[in-house]
């Protein structure tokens, strides 16, 4: 019974492990995905001022 309990507490532990990880790379991802939102975002808010302008900008000579 002991020798059951204590695979039980490895095999529980190993997954705990794996959880933890998973978590990490998830959490890594997550900070990666708002680095890039933050990115798009600037660029949207550069292009709406822009075209709020309303100016053309010149033509660029050939």
């Amino acid at each position: 019974m002991r020798e059951q309990l204590q695979e039980r507490v490895a095999a529980l532990k190993a997954d705990f492990e794996r959880g933890k990880a998973r978590l990490e790379e998830l959490d890594a991802e997550a900070d990666q995905l708002r680095e890039t939102m933050l990115r798009v975002a600037g660029g949207i808010q550069v292009l709406t001022e822009e075209l709020a302008r309303g100016d053309d900008p010149p033509a660029a000579a050939p």
